[in-house]
């Protein structure tokens, strides 16, 4: 298994990278930090093998912190200047993400670092095909993820499953999707299936003013 550690300002947000980690084969969350102190605490206890990093954090710039990390690096922020990007680059980040991204975007990423890491193996002399194969696999990265027979991402319908079967109460699909990080019209989408099949419930919540709004709860096993 592959150790990650996510390191983002916002605690919800890291919150939602972790579950998009936690949804890819091979990869687990060893931890979440949400300052670049508490990042190098952690980076240092838990030894993760690769840190999903923003460049805002209220204590230091995730592009300084970049060069004190001894793991590898995919960032992922809302800093979408040419100059951040390069500068992560030329200081050794993997991939660069920018916020808003979907699960299957973060999905591409990792499954290409596995990819990469599997190339570069455990040998102590390489082939230089061995290193171009490892290049290549990291930095080829699938246009779409895992399809299910309806035409739907399998990360996408397992994170808003999980979402749905840890939630304290009915959710509706702007919550879903700001939950989850995808328009409110993919939610809708999803949550439409899952209620079709029979493992969602669905209910009006009525408000003072406008339409009742479709509140989505999962339904519990027989």
């Amino acid at each position: 298994m592959i150790g990650v550690l996510v390191v983002d300002d916002d605690f919800r947000v890291a919150q939602v990278h972790a579950g998009f980690v936690g949804l890819v084969p091979g990869f687990r969350v060893l931890g979440q930090a949400h300052t670049a102190a508490d990042a190098r605490v952690k980076a240092g206890r838990l030894a993760p093998e690769l840190i999903v990093l923003d460049v805002y954090l209220p204590d230091a710039s995730g592009l300084d912190l970049l060069t004190e990390l001894d793991a590898d690096v995919i960032m992922a922020t809302a800093a979408a200047d040419a100059r951040s990007v390069r500068t992560a680059l030329s200081r050794g980040a993997l991939h660069y993400l920018i916020k808003p991204f979907v699960a299957q975007e973060l999905a591409a990423r990792l499954t290409a670092y596995a990819r990469y890491r599997d190339q570069l193996g455990s040998r102590r002399e390489l082939s230089q095909e061995t290193v171009d194969q490892a290049v290549r696999a990291l930095h080829t990265t699938p246009q779409t993820s895992p399809q299910s027979s309806k035409g739907q991402s399998l990360v996408t319908s397992r994170l808003i499953t999980d979402t749905l079967r840890h939630a304290a109460r009915p959710r509706s699909a702007a919550e879903i999707a700001t939950e989850v990080g995808i328009s409110r019209a993919t939610a809708q989408r999803y949550l439409a299936s899952l209620a079709q099949s029979g493992r969602v419930q669905v209910s009006l919540r009525y408000g003072t003013t406008g339409r009742p709004e479709h509140q989505y709860a999962w339904k519990p096993e027989p």
